[in-house]
């Protein structure tokens, strides 16, 4: 048996790379496809030195050219790692803030901000200092969920400059323009006063020094996605949805934007949150009432991580409506769900921030007054 190179080539074009929209051939990654009758050498170029990510594209390769070119095929992949010098920032980093990580959704209604909620308290709990930013400028819920509503932020003097002292609660910073509307007040706002706002709760803000912000986007792709990644350089992005495949779609979405040329944001993960219900009185039985396991072979079919999955419980609703976060209930089924998530997100970003170059806050050029950042 001789094995044909070109037919190997055209089965390597199935194939991308995590992180990446083009076929590994196509990219530039493989180099070379040496064949010698049933042997075969592929030299492979990776921009990421990760484990995960080297493994995954040799298991790809060897289980590709097995399944579409020959069974037997004895393979051999020589993987080369080519790390890209860091980048110089732009944009406006703020000091002080080691990772911003932006929570985002497809669609609205599948549990964003409860999620970026429950992460926030789960990493302060775990000793990180933590702040959130609520971006979702045109239906604010971190009020709510840090039972915080009345509270308004005062103005501090800093380096002989007025800036905003965050609210804080359960160890967490926060600034939301719900502090500075009433609740039956409607934000009507075009997006140009949007991003000032928003540009103002990042930048004129004493957010002292953090290990992690987190931003709660709102859903879906729009104007004011575009005015943050404009300001500020995003260690990564968390993308959550439902199972239900109208949600799975508008994730799918979600991820193209932040992979996309244009923004270049890593995804560290996606999260499922509404995964099954369990009954308090059967703890052992499942309901997998908007389907099984969706967003998690979403995430496989993407090549992003799985960050995990939360279940459907009242006591998640009932803390949120009433300010306590449910990560914060000791000793609980759903403390232990988000700290297991809350941890893989550390590690993802951990992951992230060894092997790649820090992100570039973008430039959009054809999309004018979009934001409020002067270039």
């Amino acid at each position: 048996m001789k094995l044909d190179r070109k037919e190997i080539l055209k089965a390597l074009e199935t194939i991308s790379i995590a992180g990446e929209g083009k076929n590994m051939v196509e990219s530039g990654a493989v180099t070379n496809v040496i064949t010698f009758g049933d042997e075969v050498v592929v030299d492979l170029v990776l921009n990421s030195p990760a484990m995960h990510i080297k493994k995954r594209a040799e298991d790809d390769i060897k289980k590709t050219i097995h399944d579409l070119v020959s069974p037997e095929a004895k393979i051999k992949v020589n993987i080369k790692v080519e790390v890209a010098d860091k980048p110089e920032i732009k944009g406006k980093a703020i000091p002080g803030i080691k990772n911003i990580i932006a929570v985002a959704s497809g669609k609205g209604g599948v549990g964003k901000s409860t999620t970026t909620a429950n992460l926030a308290v789960s990493l302060a709990r775990m000793g990180f200092s933590v702040g959130v930013l609520d971006a979702d400028v045109y239906g604010p819920s971190m009020p709510i969920m840090f039972d915080v509503e009345e509270e308004k932020p005062i103005s501090i003097e800093v380096d002989g400059k007025s800036k905003m002292k965050p609210i804080e609660s359960y160890e967490v910073k926060i600034l939301s323009i719900g502090f500075f509307t009433s609740p039956s007040q409607a934000v009507i706002w075009r997006g140009p006063m949007a991003a000032k706002a928003l540009n103002q709760m990042i930048f004129d803000a004493d957010w002292g020094e953090l290990d992690f912000m987190l931003i709660d986007l709102p859903p879906g792709t729009g104007d004011i996605h575009l005015s943050i990644m404009q300001s500020l350089p995003i260690t990564g992005a968390v993308v959550v949805s439902t199972p239900q495949a109208v949600a799975l779609a508008d994730a799918k979405k979600g991820v193209a934007m932040f992979l996309s040329e244009a923004i270049n944001v890593p995804v560290l993960g996606i999260i499922e949150n509404m995964a099954y219900f369990t009954p308090e009185e059967l703890p052992n039985n499942k309901y997998y009432i908007f389907g099984q396991e969706g967003a998690k072979n979403l995430a496989t079919d993407l090549n992003v991580p799985f960050l995990g999955e939360v279940p459907i419980v009242q006591s998640i609703r009932e803390a949120g409506d009433y300010g306590r976060p449910a990560a914060m209930q000791e000793g609980s089924v759903i403390e232990s769900v988000f700290q297991e998530i809350t941890r893989n997100v550390v590690q993802q970003t951990v992951n992230r921030n060894e092997s790649l170059p820090a992100t570039e806050a973008i430039k959009i050029t054809t999309m004018a007054g979009c934001s409020a950042v002067k270039k």
